[in-house]
C-alpha cells in the first residue's frame, strides 16, 4: 500500500500535516494547477498504515484520512516489484 494525496481535491488546510503522529506530511511550497498550496509527503515510508496493512489485515491509523474534510488521502495498492524505500526506526 501506499499513500497519495489528490491533488483535484485537495483545499489545502494541512489539517493532515497537524495530526499525523508519524510527521509524514509537510507543508507545499509550490501551487498546483488550482492555485493551492496542497502538502506533500516528506516521509511516507513512515506510515504503519503503508507498510503493516497488508501484513495484519486491516487499517492501523488512517488519522490523516479520516480528518481529511476533502477526502483527498487514500491508500492505492503498489504494483508488484515497485521499489520503495523502507525505513527502520529503533
Amino acid at each position: 500500500m501506499k499513500l497519495v494525496i489528490d491533488e483535484s481535491r485537495c483545499k489545502g488546510c494541512n489539517l493532515c500535516v497537524l495530526v499525523c503522529p508519524y510527521g509524514i506530511f509537510r507543508e507545499g511550497t509550490e501551487l498546483n494547477s488550482r492555485g493551492i498550496v496542497t502538502p506533500i509527503l516528506d516521509r511516507p515510508e513512515r506510515c504503519t498504515n503503508c507498510r503493516l496493512q497488508a501484513l495484519y489485515g486491516r487499517m492501523l491509523c488512517g488519522v490523516c484520512h479520516m480528518i481529511c474534510p476533502d477526502q483527498a488521502i487514500s491508500w492505492v495498492e503498489e504494483k508488484p516489484f515497485e521499489p520503495h524505500r523502507v525505513e527502520v526506526e529503533f
